[in-house]
Formats: structure tokens, C-alpha cells, sequence
């Protein structure tokens, strides 16, 4: 799997992170497992058409020192689609755009 790891992170960060994601994504039924949703007009074209398949979403996972985002984008509502893929550059861009900003906002020093 393709991912965008950060690491190194110290305890308290890792709290802010996960209070964060909390407040902003969905989280998954997992406690380390979070759903970042994927803008529509950033969406594939067979991303867009499949609405019974929306939202779609990427995955950030919490580890002890360490958050990691998948740079694949999936549904939440069928593991049988063909809609789900790695990101599309945009994609790409929006998740280390959202990590990103999250540091910043957060004032996490890596």
C-alpha cells in the first residue's frame, strides 16, 4: 500500500492529532482508523458517476508515535466496486494538503 507517513511524533501530538481527526473525519469502528472525506469535485470521473458508491474517502491511521495516510481512495459502502484506486494527483495533493494544514494547525513541529 502507498502511504504518507509521519513519524516521530511525541505523545502530546499524537493527543492533538487524534482530537483533531475526531472533530474533523469519520471515524472508522477501529480507534486507530479514521475516514478523511474526498472532496466530489476532486473525485475520479468513475469516482463521480458511482453516487450509490459515495462518499469517498481515504484512510489515516493513528500508531503510537506515528500517523500514516493511505493514498488509496475507497467507499465506505461496497468492498466489490471498481471505483475505488490510488489517488489521482489532485488526490494526492488534497491528502498532504490536509495533513499538512493539520500540522500547521495543530503547531506540531516534525
Amino acid at each position: 500500500m502507498r502511504t504518507y507517513l509521519i513519524d516521530e511524533l511525541s505523545p502530546p501530538d499524537m493527543e492533538k492529532i487524534r482530537g483533531f481527526l475526531r472533530d474533523h473525519t469519520t471515524h472508522s469502528s477501529l480507534d486507530q482508523i479514521f475516514w478523511v472525506r474526498i472532496p466530489d469535485d476532486l473525485l475520479s470521473e468513475t469516482q463521480f458517476q458511482h453516487r450509490e458508491c459515495q462518499p469517498h474517502v481515504f484512510a489515516m491511521e493513528l500508531g503510537p508515535d506515528w500517523v500514516r495516510m493511505e493514498l488509496f481512495v475507497r467507499t465506505l459502502k461496497s468492498m466489490r466496486c471498481h471505483c475505488p484506486a490510488y489517488c489521482t494527483t489532485q488526490q494526492r495533493n488534497f491528502i498532504f494538503n490536509f495533513a499538512d494544514s493539520m500540522i500547521k494547525r495543530l503547531k506540531i513541529r516534525t
